[in-house]
């Protein structure tokens, strides 16, 4: 992968292609709950996901990922097909529940064998490995002391932070934290359409604050145990918001949601404090006395990047008559993911959308890295998810033809590029998602991958667009 230092001048551009900087990293991303299955087996224990996709009502079809693409037993398959896509690195996740089953106490031997097994036939395979720590999967035992609510969670994920790298460390040189935190405190507590699905908007609150304590803290942990040389950061969903209109009512409609989607995280993380503008509007609902003295210290740990997902942009007004939060891409439900933005009204930009409902939008992915290249400059910047869910299907020939998403592909690419030569410090991409996978509330009705996966059988099948990504991958060229 890319070094975190010393910025790489972009390779010139032709009128044919777009040669992206020597080293770029191309890479494939997928979660453990996703794709792993083996849900009960070698001493794994049920995470929230388990608990919440077995509730009546809460996953479509009533799915679950007791199986999902059995990547756990097939996992050497799954390594042979990104190796002949090219790709030059792997983001997954490891399973909290596989790897300390209770959340406390000493790790599990297996559980960290498969991901030993894992990891070394990356590596004979000439890709880098990835690990995120945390892609929602919270030891069911934990949620029932109280979750990411608690302070206390925020110690326990440290402590298998260091199990984790201190099994893995040898051979896991990039680390991630968290994966997108504002889902985890969001979707999970206050709108309920993610686990643990509770609803209470400051227990969401309170739960954004352990999740970025937890991630200073596993900061900490991790770089006491990994070599000097390891790279460690953090991955957020980060909104590109844009007000509906130019009229000062939909500014602050923008500002409010921009400050519960990003600078909850941002500005602990890379500031030292939460803005002001946010403890204002959700003072009626908490005084953030569970911030106590020297939190921002810890949350604040140097990163040697920031990894960007992004699919959609956020378009957001003030809210008149019924307007509600059931239009902002998240789920549908009764409860808003937004604490303290009661008056703003989410709205679909016109245009292309996917089959998840979202618009198809890559100008919004060149502005939000403008946004974070010029907000920080000196922290490199790696494109750990971005893809499209569409209705694939096989064709009576045995193929997967889906022009959408390579067109979607190559436009936000093309994005990046263009952030690049505006001097946008772009290390890298990783494509979500290598296979079709359990796509959380909606099951298996939603189909990201660039492999198409056949889930009675297991069958894997690379699409038009796994072909068309290897061949970037392999160039490191975008064509024309």
């Amino acid at each position: 992968m890319a070094t975190a230092t010393g910025r790489v001048a972009p390779a010139p551009e032709t009128a044919a292609a777009r040669a992206f900087p020597p080293g770029f990293t191309w890479g494939t991303a997928t979660a453990a709950y996703q794709i792993e299955g083996a849900a009960a087996l070698d001493g794994r224990t049920p995470s929230i996901w388990d608990t919440y996709a077995r509730t009546p009502g809460k996953v479509r079809n009533g799915d679950t990922g007791d199986i999902a693409t059995d990547h756990y037993h097939r996992w050497r398959e799954d390594v042979a097909i990104m190796a002949d896509l090219g790709v030059s690195a792997y983001r997954f996740s490891l399973a909290w529940p596989r790897v300390q089953p209770t959340g406390r106490g000493p790790s599990l031997q297996k559980g960290l064998d498969f991901y030993r097994r894992l990891t070394d036939e990356l590596l004979d395979r000439n890709i880098q490995p990835l690990a995120t720590l945390y892609h929602w999967d919270l030891p069911q035992e934990l949620e029932d002391a109280g979750g990411w609510p608690e302070r206390a969670t925020a110690d326990r994920f440290a402590e298998y932070a260091g199990l984790a790298a201190e099994a893995l460390g040898d051979r896991v040189r990039t680390w991630t934290t968290l994966n997108e935190p504002w889902c985890s405190a969001f979707l999970g507590y206050a709108s309920g359409v993610h686990a643990p699905g509770r609803t209470d908007p400051v227990a969401a609150l309170r739960a954004a604050h352990h999740l970025n304590l937890g991630h200073g803290k596993a900061v900490q942990a991790l770089r006491s145990a990994l070599p000097s040389d390891a790279l460690v950061a953090i991955t957020l969903n980060v909104h590109h918001v844009r007000p509906l209109t130019g009229n000062a009512q939909d500014a602050d409609a923008a500002r409010r949601i921009d400050a519960l989607a990003n600078r909850v995280f941002t500005g602990p993380l890379l500031h030292g404090e939460y803005p002001a503008d946010l403890l204002r509007d959700t003072a009626r609902l908490t005084d953030w006395s569970f911030v106590r003295d020297g939190d921002t210290e810890v949350i604040r740990q140097p990163l040697d990047f920031l990894g960007v997902n992004y699919y959609t942009p956020t378009v957001v007004s003030a809210a008149t008559g019924d307007a509600g939060h059931n239009s902002d891409g998240h789920g549908k439900s009764a409860h808003s993911p937004w604490p303290g933005a009661d008056n703003v009204a989410f709205h679909l930009p016109p245009g292309d959308t996917t089959a998840m409902g979202w618009a198809v939008d890559p100008s919004g992915l060149y502005d939000l890295l403008l946004r974070l290249g010029r907000d920080f400059p000196d922290l490199p910047l790696m494109i750990t998810e971005n893809g499209a869910a569409f209705d694939d299907y096989v064709s009576p020939e045995g193929e997967v033809r889906d022009p959408d998403r390579i067109a979607y592909m190559r436009g936000h690419l093309t994005a990046v590029h263009r952030a690049i030569e505006a001097g946008v410090d772009v290390r890298g991409y990783f494509l979500w998602s290598l296979l079709d996978n359990f796509e959380w509330g909606y099951g298996y009705s939603k189909r990201f991958g660039a492999v198409y996966v056949d889930y009675p059988t297991g069958k894997r099948i690379p699409k038009a667009s796994a072909h068309w990504y290897s061949k970037v991958a392999r160039t490191g060229t975008l064509d024309g």
